[in-house]
């Protein structure tokens, strides 16, 4: 059985990513625990330092946030109802990144699923920053769902990888994991300037040719472009469902999503995204 994470704040954006998950995994057994955490509006240390039950502002919030997931879960039952599915909601006065981070941990977490969409809404800002942190610091596989994304099954899926990195099972499992659910093919991606692949890369190559054994994959070499004109480019000219990448710390991954030049390079994702941890969550 699988177990999900689905963090909601409420919002269409959210209920949008729970649809998705509930979908993507509508023939596996799975447990899906919906969270919502919550911290009062004036959030002071004073405030962290006493008993918060003494206050009746902590208990009008947490009864709100009850209420609003016991309606997400009537609305999942009369809508996506599943035998096998199971349901437990979660409403946790704390950080939503700590929070995840426990969760991931007591409940041994395959993915978390969630919107991407920032509290700004600006349409140029690629992530809302729940997300990006989230990304950085939960050790974890998580797909974030583009707001608006209607779900569509993920028969081609874009792996762009620079050969840097030394697969490991834990790497590829996440994405043979969604594979196998679907007849899907995944397309390996690799950007260069046109230099050939050192030995250690052809080392990894090989690697990532194992993991994928079982899976209808093409592997894909560009010469030329940065990773986000590729992505792009192959965007344009494919059906792509799902981008996954592997978060690689002083890798190109970084590069394209936690500097700033990100709203310089046109680099628009309006598609599924899965990123891969690159270090195992410790038990």
């Amino acid at each position: 059985m699988k177990n999900i994470l689905l963090p909601t704040d409420f919002s269409r954006n959210s209920w949008n990513a729970i649809t998705y998950a509930l979908q993507l995994f509508k023939n596996e057994s799975c447990k899906f625990y919906l969270l919502n955490t919550y911290t009062p509006a004036i959030y002071q240390v004073e405030y962290v330092l006493v008993e918060p039950a003494q206050f009746g502002m902590y208990d009008a919030i947490k009864d709100n946030a009850l209420k609003n997931l016991s309606d997400f879960e009537t609305r999942i039952e009369n809508e996506y109802k599943n035998p096998k599915h199971k349901i437990e909601t979660m409403a946790v006065f704390n950080t939503l990144v700590q929070e995840i981070k426990d969760i991931v941990k007591k409940k041994k977490i395959d993915f978390v699923v969630m919107g991407t969409k920032g509290a700004s809404g600006l349409k140029e800002v690629l992530f809302g920053s729940n997300t990006v942190h989230v990304f950085k610091n939960v050790k974890c596989p998580i797909i974030a769902i583009p707001d608006g994304f209607e779900f569509e099954k993920p028969h081609e899926v874009l792996f762009p990888t620079d050969y840097e990195i030394d697969y490991k099972d834990y790497h590829i499992k996440p994405i043979n994991d969604i594979t196998a659910l679907f007849n899907t093919r995944v397309n390996v991606l690799n950007a260069t300037y046109g230099y050939d692949l050192s030995e250690k890369q052809l080392k990894n190559k090989n690697k990532l040719e194992t993991y994928l054994k079982d899976t209808a994959k093409l592997f894909h070499s560009v010469s030329g472009q940065t990773v986000a004109e590729a992505i792009n480019n192959f965007q344009l000219k494919n059906r792509i469902n799902l981008l996954v990448m592997i978060n690689n710390k002083h890798s190109f991954f970084e590069n394209l999503f936690f500097k700033n030049a990100i709203n310089q390079i046109g680099f628009h994702l309006n598609i599924p995204f899965l990123v891969i941890p690159s270090t195992k969550n410790k038990e």
